[in-house]
């Protein structure tokens, strides 16, 4: 094989695990911050950190690959999609789950430097991973399953600092759940009208005209829930003020996603990572 083979093939899998587009992985890994912040009281152990971010940043791209498998009879018919690696035929789905199996490993060997109780849980987690992409098939709650899948990291947080899960990071993790649920369904709302097409199934179809409503309502839900966790928690000032710009953007989303135009929502998706940002903030400023 030749260096330009083998750049090419890097490069395809690379765009395959979505390694260009980091918004993913953040919005992925705040809340496993946020988890890690509110676990060790402002003071996470640096081998936990680092094999917590490592893992998150595997795993999203272990579901990116497996999710473009999936849908690779879907991919080609939608307009965002097409130009993706196996979409495009440059990646053969063998190649895929190939990937997929090596990332997956590679997870599992960064959980085995973790206590024994977050080792267990990685197999919920990695099977939670698996099937999400599926489930665009069989529910319209795929972004909900999404959130449980990649919120999974919460749990995992809390198990491997303190080899428990508390009330909080139950309450942490529903929220992580719904804050899925926002995010994606926005991102859904970009693809409503090709899904429609195809037969795929989402809440941005399911929510159908009261979609801002309902996105609004959950919204103020997952405000409450990170409020109930800050008086838990009894966290400070700056925890509320993190909160308070959280709902500040929440409130431009809803602006964002009024009319409902592919380009705007869009934006309000990639919007959350503020969100995430500002609450872990305001976390992080609350423990120094």
């Amino acid at each position: 094989m030749n260096s330009a083979f083998i750049m090419d093939r890097a490069r395809q899998y690379w765009l395959l695990g979505r390694f260009d587009k980091p918004i993913g992985i953040l919005i992925l890994l705040w809340p496993a911050l946020w988890a890690l912040w509110v676990a060790s009281k402002g003071e996470p152990d640096s081998l936990v950190l680092t094999v917590i971010c490592a893992g998150v940043v595997v795993m999203r791209a272990a579901g990116c690959v497996i999710n473009d498998y999936a849908d690779r009879n879907f991919d080609p018919h939608v307009e965002r999609t097409k130009l993706r690696p196996i979409a495009a035929g440059k990646v053969s789905p063998k190649e895929a789950l190939i990937l997929f199996t090596v990332m997956c490993i590679s997870a599992f060997g960064l959980v085995l430097l973790l206590n024994v109780y977050t080792i267990l849980l990685s197999f919920i987690g990695a099977f939670l991973a698996a099937s999400y992409p599926f489930m665009k098939r069989y529910t319209h709650l795929p972004q909900a399953y999404l959130g449980m899948a990649f919120g999974w990291a919460v749990p995992m947080s809390f198990s491997a600092q303190l080899d428990d899960i508390p009330l909080v990071g139950w309450l942490m993790y529903l929220a992580t759940i719904l804050w899925a649920l926002v995010y994606d369904t926005m991102y859904a709302m970009v693809d409503k009208e090709d899904d429609l097409k195809i037969g795929v199934k989402s809440t941005a179809i399911l929510f159908g005209r009261f979609d801002r409503q309902i996105i609004g309502v959950i919204q103020v839900i997952i405000l409450g829930l990170l409020i109930l966790i800050g008086q838990l928690e009894e966290l400070t000032l700056p925890y509320y003020l993190g909160l308070a710009i959280a709902a500040g953007l929440s409130i431009y989303q809803q602006k964002l996603i009024f009319k409902r135009e592919r380009a705007a929502c869009f934006k309000a998706f990639l919007n959350n990572n503020w969100y995430g940002f500002a609450v872990f903030m305001g976390l992080l400023i609350n423990y120094l």
